[in-house]
């Protein structure tokens, strides 16, 4: 085999072949970290993890800094597709999906690939795949912090077809199988911090609530209320733990089937009331509370 030409290697301006080659072990390095919160500091950031994690089905309309193109963030696209423009007969408009069939340890900095990718892209067009490679802006670039979403949740994939759009057999039969497997998924309308799901696999259904507040401190708040065998949605509800995913925590409930998603807004609300007033104690946790603590971390699970 012959030997490489270092002569003819490229080198970056101003640098040795030993410094290019650490860069580019950096890069590797980089690209492999995990991000310990990547939508940290966007107001929106409960709820896109909320549609990245366990939301089957959802859009919200979303505004890209330097681009008057109508977009739309959603869940997940035919063929799990990182984004799509459709043609300009169907309307032209962008779709960035937050679940797709790979996905980087850097979520933040891969949406921003994508939402990049939207701002260029040609009618007609679909990416793949949106894995980071260092091109894209940082989020906060392409998204005003400030806001959050106005999500609307779908029982099924409907909103994949444009209005005039012609369906092959193919496309229906795919789309059948799509909306079959959805399982019923409902934003709780609250005013409280955070994103309030509720879905119904069967059997039992739950409430999923993403909060920001720093892990640690929730976890104590939620102890406390246990102790005090507060910590319920209404009397035919159980605590059921908490995951964490993207650097913060999700606590979980089971729930009666028979009671409907709009049902809940009181008692999540009242329970927030208790829960903001724990935040503020900063006793120590007595024995009980302890016991409950290791109790709730003994079934925490991280998801991502």
């Amino acid at each position: 085999m012959a030997k490489k030409n270092k002569k003819n290697e490229q080198l970056p301006d101003g640098m040795s072949r030993r410094q290019a080659k650490l860069a580019a072990r950096a890069a590797e390095r980089a690209a492999l970290d995990r991000e310990p919160r990547p939508f940290a500091g966007l107001k929106m950031e409960s709820q896109l993890v909320a549609l990245q994690e366990f939301i089957p089905s959802a859009t919200a309309p979303i505004t890209i800094a330097g681009t008057d193109r109508k977009v739309t963030l959603c869940t997940v696209l035919p063929g799990a597709a990182a984004a799509l423009v459709r043609d300009e007969s169907y309307g032209g408009e962008a779709f960035v999906a937050l679940q797709q069939a790979v996905r980087s340890n850097n979520p933040g900095k891969d949406l921003a690939f994508a939402l990049n990718w939207v701002k260029n892209a040609e009618a007609g067009q679909s990416l793949a795949l949106a894995t980071a490679d260092g091109t894209q802006p940082e989020l906060s670039e392409l998204l005003d912090a400030s806001l959050t979403l106005d999500i609307t949740a779908h029982q099924d994939f409907n909103w994949w077809l444009a209005e005039n759009d012609n369906v092959s057999p193919e496309v229906a039969q795919h789309m059948q199988a799509a909306n079959e497997s959805i399982l019923p998924s409902f934003e709780v309308e609250a005013e409280v911090p955070g994103a309030v799901w509720w879905v119904n696999p069967g059997g039992k259904a739950h409430i999923r609530w993403v909060r920001t507040e720093d892990e640690g401190a929730l976890l104590n708040a939620l102890a406390r209320i246990a102790a005090r065998d507060e910590l319920k949605l209404g009397e035919e509800t159980k605590f059921a733990g908490a995951f964490r995913t993207h650097g913060i925590v999700v606590p979980v409930w089971d729930l009666d089937t028979e009671r409907p998603h709009t049902d809940y807004a009181a008692d999540v609300e009242a329970l927030n009331k208790k829960i903001e007033a724990e935040l503020e104690n900063d006793a120590q946790l007595n024995a009980d509370e302890r016991r409950q603590l290791e109790n709730i971390k003994s079934r925490q699970v991280t998801i991502r």
